[in-house]
């Protein structure tokens, strides 16, 4: 047993110290992809330049039965839009594209 524990005393000294850094040098965090995209996502919804998400969804919601899958931001026609991933009873998915500044629908796809 000894000899066991000076084995493994000898490699947990010998291995590289591993820190976990939530911040990359870039000031980006270093898991999730798209950077700060959620933060500013967030102060447009305070500043009442984007429909907040809960809003648009509560809308599909009333339209469409099913439920959400997932929600992505991105560009639409040159306007900033919500891609929402949304599954029918059925289990088709569809995309409802919606203006993130008016809340708006723009358009579906799939389905």
């Amino acid at each position: 047993m000894k000899r066991f524990l000076a084995i493994a005393a000898i490699l947990l000294a010998a291995a590289p110290a591993v820190h976990a850094q939530p911040w990359r040098d870039d000031d980006r965090p270093a898991l999730g992809a798209g950077g700060r995209d959620q933060d500013h996502a967030r102060d447009a919804v305070r500043q009442g330049r984007q429909a907040p998400l809960s809003r648009v969804l509560a809308m599909i919601a009333q339209r469409t039965p099913g439920r959400h899958l997932n929600t992505t931001q991105g560009d639409y026609g040159g306007r900033p839009a919500y891609f929402v991933q949304w599954q029918m009873p059925d289990g088709r998915v569809v995309i409802f594209i919606v203006d993130a500044e008016s809340g708006a629908m723009l358009a579906r796809q799939g389905g």
